[in-house]
Formats: structure tokens, sequence, C-alpha cells
């Protein structure tokens, strides 16, 4: 779900009364005050100036594989190009998170986290080599989240460069596991878990996308591994026995015709299917993958519930209509993947800083809702957001092995400065 696009103006303007009146117009004064300060024009100056490096270091981290649960090596490539930056208090946490602490001058035992994701979508093998097409570059991950890893590096190098101060300690983080069965367990393991827990006040994560849209809904995901078993056989001779096979196809067949809503927004698929040994056998067992998600915790409940029905129905279905002398037909489906929906109201304080920020730089701001490292925080309820790291239509065809990012300078360091206003707009730049 997104509402429509708004000017900084016209927010102020439309939240006339209560405590988001005072956000919006604190937000918007403190946004121009950024902008107009001569250090953030240095830092400005800076990330165009490193605008090569930039592109460079965003090539050099994708193409260090990353894929789900090996990020190891990226995130020791990451953690030394952060302390090159100037960060010296770095250090990888025991889940694998890269973590640089920056002091403010009023620290109050909080922090406030800006993050990008180690890691890919893409399995162990992947050809992560990039192609260069004038300012296009192509490569698995490179948008989705390399180069907001390099677009973070920029902006640390610039604060550094300006000796811009901030109030609040800022914690820069490189976080694991927020692709696939990864389930956020970098994030989750730093709020949950980790010398931070119960000490973070704010959030941000980059991704890819526009940085004009501010990402404040975070979609509740469920997803479920569900195995069809059987007793299995010779496919001549055992002709006529339970398949698991064909209970997967009925069952899959029979959910993909599930009806849902469009608003609040909910959305089912299979990504991966397996089972069997061979051409000439009844399998064993046969597998799929399930992602189920929706804007709505009640919604995301209702299509689970189904999903289940389905499966088993399916599995009944198939020990009804063939022979079980050999044993019956069981499926079981397995939670992998949980990711907690959750929100941060567009009236917040976060949000108002963010989109005033991206408004006195020129965009039109939009909302969104996605499913990213942004959903823990969200869901225990500390402001969280997401944020765009490039310019309008400058990328796309994520999860795809043709996936791409254009580097074209104007847009890209445009992008990167209001980035960076945005994190110093809400940290309170001195």
């Amino acid at each position: 779900m997104k509402t429509t696009a708004c000017s900084a103006a016209a927010l102020i303007a439309g939240l006339a009364f209560g405590p988001s009146a005072a956000f919006a117009a604190d937000a918007a004064a403190d946004a121009a005050r950024v902008l107009a300060s001569p250090a953030f024009k240095t830092a400005a100056t800076s990330i165009e100036n490193e605008y090569q490096r930039i592109v460079d270091e965003g090539i050099k981290l994708t193409e260090i594989p990353a894929p789900p649960f090996k990020e190891e090596k990226r995130g020791k490539e990451f953690a030394a190009m952060v302390k090159a930056a100037g960060l010296s208090d770095v250090k990888i946490d025991p889940e694998g998170n890269v973590i640089a602490l920056r002091k403010g001058t009023h620290g109050d035992g909080k922090f406030v986290v800006v993050s990008a994701h180690l890691d890919t979508v893409f399995p162990e093998g992947t050809n992560v080599k990039v192609k260069r097409e004038g300012t296009k570059l192509m490569a698995p991950g490179i948008g989705d989240d390399t180069f907001s890893l390099a677009t973070l590096l920029a902006q640390i190098r610039a604060i550094q460069a300006a000796n811009i101060k901030t109030r609040d300690d800022i914690l820069f983080v490189g976080t694991v596991g927020e692709e696939g069965q990864g389930d956020l367990r970098g994030v989750r393991y730093l709020f949950t878990k980790g010398e931070y827990k119960g000490k973070i006040k704010a959030f941000f994560s980059i991704e890819a996308g526009d940085v004009s849209a501010i990402t404040n809904g975070g979609v509740g995901s469920r997803r479920y591994r569900v195995t069809f078993k059987g007793p299995g056989g010779h496919s001549y001779g055992a002709f006529g026995l339970v398949n698991p096979m064909y209970a997967l196809s009925n069952a899959a067949t029979e959910f993909s015709r599930l009806q849902v809503p469009s608003s609040p927004k909910t959305t089912y698929g299979i990504g991966v299917i397996g089972g069997g040994t061979s051409v000439n056998s009844i399998p064993l067992e046969a597998w799929m993958e399930i992602d189920m998600r929706s804007e709505s915790v009640a919604e995301l409940k209702r299509v689970e519930e189904r999903m289940m029905s389905i499966m088993q129905s399916a599995a009944d279905s198939e020990n009804f209509n063939r022979s079980t002398k050999e044993g019956r037909i069981t499926v079981e489906s397995k939670l992998i993947g949980d990711r907690p929906a959750g929100n941060t109201d567009a009236k917040a304080e976060l949000v108002q800083q963010a989109a005033a920020a991206i408004a006195a730089n020129g965009y039109k701001v939009d909302y969104q809702w996605s499913s990213t490292d942004s959903n823990i925080p969200m869901n225990l309820g500390i402001p969280a957001i997401t944020i765009g790291r490039g310019g309008p239509g400058k990328g796309g065809r994520a999860h795809s092995l043709d996936e791409w990012v254009d580097v074209e300078k104007g847009p890209m360091v445009k992008a990167a400065v209001t980035g960076l206003s945005i994190i110093l707009t809400a940290t309170g730049m001195e």
C-alpha cells in the first residue's frame, strides 16, 4: 500500500493540529538548517568528489560473494573499509553484523542505527562479476543491497571530512541475513540478543530504490517448507500407489486459486519445488517452499490457515484416490521464515524528519510498505524506516541475474547527499 506523493509543505499543511504538526514544522526547520550549514556543504562536496570511489567500492563489494549464511568474507572487507573511512570503533558481532560507533556530543545511552545489509539472495556459486553498459552496471545483488554499503561508506567519509558533530551516538551497521531464509537474523540479533539490546532508539535501513521513498510500513511474512511423504516404489511395477508428487501438484494448484485482498495488500507464492530420485520411481517425498505476505496481521493469518488446510486436504485426497497398501501420504509444514509486521506512523517524528529532508532536496515524498530489516524494530515499537539509495528509476530487476543499477553521476550523488541529510536531520547535526 502506498499513500500519494506529497511535498514537505503539504505535509505540514495537512497536519495542522497536535504533536505531528510540531514535528513537521521542527523537521522542516532542522532540514533547512542542515542543508544551509557550511559543514554539510563540505560533506556534500566530499561525496561528489568521491563519486568514482563509490562506484569502485560498489563493484568491489558486489564481486565478493555474500550468499545466505555466508557473508563473512564480505563482512570482513566492509569492516576494513569502514575503518579506512575514519571510524576506529569497528567490530563484527557474534551473528556477523559489522558495527561501527560514531559518538555524538550529547549521548543519552541510546543509539541511532544507520544500516544496509551485507547478504544477497543468490546462492553460493552464482557468478557475481559486474558487467557494464555505459552508466549501467549489472550483477546479481548489485542493487539489493551492495551499492547501499558503498553509499554508506561515502556518507561516513563525508561526515568525517567535514568534521560534523551530531547530538546522537550513531551505529553504522552492515547486517547479515536480511534476505530469504536469513529471516532478518542479523537485525533480530541486534535488537533481541546483542550488546545493544534495549539501547536503540531509532533505526534506518538503506535499501535499493528511490531516495524519495520512505518505507514506514513493514510487510509481515510467513514462509513454509511443505513436504509430502509416501512409501515410494517403481513407476511401472508399483503403479497405483499413492504419489507425493501428485499430492503436491494438487495442493499447489488449489493454493494458486486462493483469493486475497488488494488492500491491505496480501500476496503468496511458491518459489522452490523439489523431490524424487529418478524418472522411473514413485517419489518417497516431494516438497515446496511457500511465501505468504500481508500488510495485515489478520489477513496473513487467514492465508496461512487456508494454506494449511489445502495441504492436508491434498494429502487426504491422494490417500482416497490411490492405493495405500504400502503406506499413506503424510504432510509436514515446517516454518522456515517469520518476519513480523509493523509500521512507524507517518506522523511520527522520525518519518517527519526524513520527509522534510527529502522534500528540502527537491523530491516528492512517497510512503511505502515493504519487507526489510526495519520490520523488527517496527514490530518492537521502535521508530524505524527504510530509505532508498538511488535516484528515481536508477535500478531494477532485483533478485534476478540481470539486476542493475545506473551510476550516472548527477542523480547518484544527489541521492547520496539527500540520504546524508536525512541521517543528519534525524541525529541532530550541530
